[in-house]
Order: structure tokens, then C-alpha cells, then sequence
């Protein structure tokens, strides 16, 4: 299919022409065997795994993704997903009637699903801050969410990348002007890791959960939450556990708490430092050069495909990342198919083509566009051959 010669060292099918990395990540092979040898590990010796190994194996994996993120590994917890991470916040929020939520009207539908139904149980308001689409500019953005702070205003949930956009938002800008205001802020960062640069220690974040199957291609069910020290002792896990009570004192709550939430496989997070090394090492200038050839690629691939489609861009240059949304001419059949609700163009380019990218209706049909995204496997050729199905699709 004419991709990048590192495609070899993932295991994805040969015959799709995969410009989808965003939506669910892909794993290197070479993870997903130490990942096998893990499980087989586990299942050798159960007792000894869980009751004997895991806890440093825990530690060593903390150790490495604190180190990448820039972040102490003692105010890192691992969960699922970034959408557990949001809920673990939400829930152990303790507002009043009459408090505020902020949010955007980008926040992943998961994400403000799960906003909606936490103020929904305290009585409190979700605000949605409008964010200028399409043109945005990072200050328009920082004005945006910034105009619905009020006196009443408690947390501010926020992308760090838009899922439904791409858009990297000005998070820098946005926290320091919250923090100003007394305001907490949760960062659903499920892109972030990665995908661009991100040091949690200079960040000033409250909350920030990100997933590592995504950007930095661990295995699924892989990621993390972080607390910053002095809110951990108001958070609780999903799932409370043995942890809660435990009478040791040689490490915190917040680390009894999410370390042992009930038996499962570990073997995703434990693959972790080997994600962080593997990626790392594909290109000679390690991760900083792999994030600024991914986003490189992504905004070749916006300009060809907006000069065949001759449409403009949807954003300014800085606020993408490794991927980036081209808007779609309205006309196209609109009734999404079942079982998942894929655009028709997506499941015409799937089947006809073998292409995979995302089509969404935003920021509500019959305006859509779709989202590439662009990781070590991809290529140039992969998004001139997505270039000419398109124009042949929606002549």
C-alpha cells in the first residue's frame, strides 16, 4: 500500500490504508509480544504475579511515564481509559447548588455525558463556552472560555485536542488565566501524550488523565490520571478497595487506593516503558523529532487534500497537531449506518477503497469534514491516494 517503511513493525492489515490512528491508537508488535509474555508471566504463577511482582513492576512503569511527562511518578495512577479518568474526578467532586461547571462545545461526547449526569446528581449548571468555528485562533479560544467564568465558576473541564476538531488548544493560557480566577480544571489530555509535547510539572493543571494506546502506542487499556499532591486526598477510585483501609504507611492513599482497585490484566500499563522506548527510538531524534515528523506530515496532508478539494483550512497552522480536520462539500447521503453510526463517505471509502478515516457532522450536519491522522506508518502516497478517492467520490 505504499506506506512509510516502518509500517513493518506494526501489525496492521496490508491491505487498509489506515489514516485513523486517532480514534483507537495502534500497537507495535514487538509491545504487543512482551505483552503476550506478561500474561503468560501472570498466569503461570497468579499468586506470586499479583501478590509478589506487581507492585514494583507498577512503580517501574510510574517511574518511566512520569519521567516522559515530566511529572512525579507518585502523583500518576493508572486507569483504563481517559474516559475513567474524567469519571474518577467527576465523581468525587463535592459542589453545591448554585455552582458552575465550564466545558466547550468540543469536549468529547463521552466526557461532557459524563459532566452532564455528575452536575446532574450535586444540582449544579454545566456552561458550555462556544468556541469559534471554523477560523478559530488561540486567543478567540482563551476569550471563549474565559467570558463564562463567573464568582460561582468551580471547575473547568477541557481537551487538551479536540477528538471531534483536532484542535490543540491554548492550554498554557487557559489554566494560568483559572488558576488567576480560583477556578480547578480537569484536562481530558486522551490525545495529548504523544502527540505533542507535554510537561505536567509546568503545566499548573489540577486534574489531567491521558490515554497511552493512543500517541504513544502501549496496548489498549492503558492509561493514567494525573492529581496534582494537594488534591489526592479528596479523590477516590472507580472501584474502592482494599486499599482504603490498608494499614501501611510506607507509601499514600492516593497510591494504596488506585494500585489494587480488584483483579485484572496489568499487562497493558506494565508495557508502558516499552511503548515510551520503542516509539522513541524510530527515528534518530527520539520522541521530539517523532511528534514534529507526525505533525510535519499532518499539515502536508491537510494542504493537499484542501487544494484537491479547494477548500480552506479550518484552523491556523499552530493549533494542530498530528491530526487535522479538511471540511466536506454538503450533498453527500447523510444518514449515518448502523451499527455504529459511521458517516456513508467513511464506510464508501472503508469498502471501496480500503481507507480508514473518520468522518464527522460538525458542528452539526450537513457541515462535516474528516480527521487524518498521521503516525510513523503513514506516508504521503496514503493521503494522495485518499486525496483521489474523495474527488472521485464527490464529483
Amino acid at each position: 500500500m505504499s506506506g512509510s517503511p516502518l509500517r513493518s513493525r506494526w501489525s496492521l492489515d496490508p491491505e487498509i490504508t489506515f489514516l485513523n490512528h486517532g480514534s483507537f491508537g495502534a500497537c507495535p508488535t514487538e509491545v504487543l509480544q512482551a505483552q503476550t509474555e506478561l500474561r503468560a508471566r501472570l498466569e503461570a504463577e497468579p499468586v506470586r504475579f499479583f501478590a509478589r511482582e506487581l507492585e514494583p513492576l507498577l512503580d517501574e512503569a510510574r517511574g518511566a511515564l512520569g519521567a516522559f511527562l515530566d511529572a512525579d511518578p507518585d502523583d500518576l495512577a493508572f486507569v483504563s481509559n481517559a474516559t475513567a479518568g474524567v469519571n474518577t474526578v467527576l465523581r468525587s467532586l463535592q459542589l453545591s447548588p448554585g455552582d458552575e461547571l465550564i466545558t466547550t462545545n468540543h469536549e468529547y461526547n463521552a466526557s461532557r455525558n459524563a459532566l452532564d449526569w455528575a452536575a446532574g446528581r450535586m444540582g449544579v449548571k454545566v456552561v458550555v463556552a462556544r468556541l469559534p468555528w471554523p477560523s478559530p485562533t488561540p486567543q478567540a479560544v482563551v476569550n471563549a472560555v474565559m467570558e463564562q467564568v463567573t464568582p460561582r465558576t468551580k471547575l473547568l473541564l477541557i481537551d487538551h485536542i479536540s477528538s471531534q476538531t483536532a484542535l490543540v488548544l491554548p492550554l498554557h493560557e487557559i489554566l494560568h488565566r483559572m488558576r488567576e480566577q480560583g477556578v480547578e480544571t480537569l484536562v481530558d489530555g486522551a490525545h495529548g501524550p504523544g502527540q505533542v509535547p507535554l510537561s505536567l510539572r509546568t503545566l499548573g493543571v489540577g486534574y489531567y488523565t491521558g490515554n497511552c494506546h493512543k500517541w504513544l502506542c502501549a496496548p489498549k487499556s492503558a492509561a493514567f490520571l494525573y492529581v496534582r499532591r494537594d488534591l489526592q486526598a479528596g479523590l477516590k477510585p472507580l472501584s474502592v478497595s482494599h486499599g482504603h483501609n490498608s494499614p501501611r504507611r510506607d507509601r499514600s492513599r492516593f497510591r494504596l487506593d488506585f494500585d489494587w482497585t480488584g483483579t485484572h490484566d496489568p499487562s497493558a500499563v506494565l508495557c508502558v516503558p516499552l511503548a515510551l522506548r520503542v516509539m522513541g527510538g524510530l527515528l534518530p531524534g527520539g520522541w521530539p523529532a517523532l511528534m514534529a515528523d507526525n505533525r510535519a506530515k499532518a499539515l502536508a496532508a491537510r494542504k493537499l487534500l484542501c487544494e484537491r478539494l479547494g477548500v480552506a483550512p479550518h484552523c491556523p497552522d499552530e493549533m494542530v497537531g498530528a491530526m487535522a480536520t479538511v471540511g466536506l462539500p454538503d450533498g453527500y447521503p447523510l444518514e449515518p449506518s448502523p451499527p455504529h453510526y459511521l458517516d456513508p463517505l467513511q464506510d464508501r471509502l472503508f469498502f471501496d477503497y480500503k481507507i480508514e478515516v473518520p468522518i464527522t457532522a460538525w458542528p452539526k450536519a450537513p457541515q462535516r469534514h474528516l480527521r487524518l491522522s498521521a503516525q510513523a506508518y503513514n506516508s504521503h502516497t496514503e493521503y494522495q491516494r485518499l486525496g483521489d478517492a474523495l474527488e472521485a467520490l464527490l464529483r
